[in-house]
């Protein structure tokens, strides 16, 4: 015999319009970058160089008005500030040009982790319970990793492609889940 057990109050709604919230925005932004990649690319960099205007501010500010700090530590705040707000800057005013630039960088940086994780698979190769899938894997690491270094702009939009269908998928799966939160059989 089963019965169904409810969870009740804020303490279960709450979570399932937490669930249901990230859902509906994974939904969101996953549709935007595979309906607009480039646009969607050019939003997130947008964001990064309002970020380092915003901190170039809260250094630069730092610097300035602290009391507490000595002559050298407020002139590294006051430079690192003046950097980040230059970087912001010249970020907006070439938008289309840093955002590939990022994805670029972005590229290299996820080859390079990837060879150094099959690197790293194939050093602990005689801890491993299942050698041959410690293999497979670093071999398939290195490999994606070196396609990666050679061709950072093609690899960065595949993953890029990749992280929207995942939040497209991600999205309606955390909206099943507040639909069905709390509802468990016993």
């Amino acid at each position: 015999m089963t019965q169904t057990i409810t969870v009740r109050g804020d303490a279960g709604s709450g979570i399932r319009f937490a669930l249901g919230f990230g859902g509906v925005l994974a939904i969101v932004v996953g549709a935007l970058v595979l309906l607009w990649p480039a646009k969607t690319a050019m939003v997130v960099t947008a964001i990064i160089a309002i970020y380092a205007i915003i901190a170039g501010i809260v250094y630069a500010t730092g610097g300035i008005v602290s009391k507490t700090r000595g002559g050298w530590a407020r002139v590294g705040l006051i430079v690192l500030g003046v950097l980040f707000i230059a970087a912001g800057i010249v970020a907006f005013a070439n938008l289309s040009q840093t955002t590939a630039g990022l994805a670029v960088f972005l590229g290299i940086l996820v080859g390079v982790m990837w060879i150094v994780e099959g690197i790293t698979a194939l050093s602990t190769l005689r801890d491993a319970a299942s050698k041959g899938w410690s293999v497979l894997f670093a071999a398939f690491s290195i490999v994606a990793g070196i396609i990666l270094l050679f061709a950072p702009a093609w690899g960065a939009s595949t993953l890029w492609w990749l992280l929207g269908l995942s939040l497209l998928i991600l999205g309606v799966i955390n909206i099943v889940r507040a639909i069905s939160y709390g509802r468990r059989t016993a």
